[in-house]
């Protein structure tokens, strides 16, 4: 009879332990208003540590406690500062009720900003509707102008094949020939002042610095550029037969 008694006594135990681990956990918000309860029940200043042991009692573990006060600090339910070396978190209701007082006038104002804007959209749209209403006339003119992008995109096109031989584009080229002569020219010239001066201070060792030139790719040919204009054949064997 005792045995029986104790059996019974041992599966209920078991019983109660298994339904309590299979409990349901707090969500993040219940993890929320638990911990600040403890703020609003006490209106006192906690430190981190003194959180973390009282957020068990109210069914919040200690691992969560951190990132549950954090989160209300992020929403301005929860004030933080840092007194010397110390960390303090507090909340009183009638801080956390302006607070969210505030939240609530800010969301209002956006709402109706929301709504202005829309009413705005609305307005501008069925302006731009006017005078686009369906019809046959709408149909053609659409058609019409369809078949005119076709046909720039094709004129577009074709232009592109012969815009290597625009005028345009021509004195482009030859005005950027120009330009690289002279500075061809120009730089000979400075090699020119340069070897003539190194002749003038440096007589004793004219055979290494002939053989620097040399290797520099300055040999006895090595002259100034004549300009010599494109002749307009280069041009014209470029242009399409299909050209007129």
């Amino acid at each position: 009879m005792v045995c029986d008694c104790v059996h019974k006594e041992l599966t209920f135990t078991f019983f109660h332990l298994f339904l309590q681990s299979k409990k349901r956990g707090l969500s993040l918000e219940e993890k929320r208003e638990k911990m600040l309860q403890i703020f609003y029940d006490s209106q006192s200043f906690y430190l981190l540590k003194e959180l973390e042991k009282l957020g068990p009692k109210k069914g919040v573990i200690t691992q969560s406690v951190k990132d549950v006060v954090q989160s209300l600090v992020d929403d301005d339910l929860v004030s933080k500062d840092k007194i010397g070396t110390s960390v303090y978190f507090w909340s009183l209701p009638s801080c956390a009720g302006n607070q969210l007082r505030n939240v609530s006038r800010k969301l209002d104002s956006d709402l109706q900003s929301s709504k202005k804007r829309h009413a705005e959209l609305v307005d501008q749209c069925n302006a731009l509707k006017k005078g686009r209403e369906e019809s046959d006339e709408r149909e053609e003119a659409l058609e019409e102008l369809k078949a005119i992008e076709l046909k720039y995109n094709e004129l577009k096109e074709e232009m592109g094949q012969y815009a290597d031989n625009d005028p345009a584009a021509f004195e482009a080229m030859r005005n950027a020939i120009e330009v690289a002569h002279a500075a061809a020219n120009r730089w000979t010239d400075n090699i020119f002042t340069l070897r003539q001066w190194c002749s003038n201070n440096f007589p004793h060792a004219k055979e290494q610095l002939e053989h620097v030139y040399f290797e520099a790719g300055i040999t006895d040919d090595f002259d100034y550029l004549e300009s010599s204009p494109v002749p307009l054949s280069a041009v014209v064997d470029k242009i399409p037969e299909s050209s007129p």
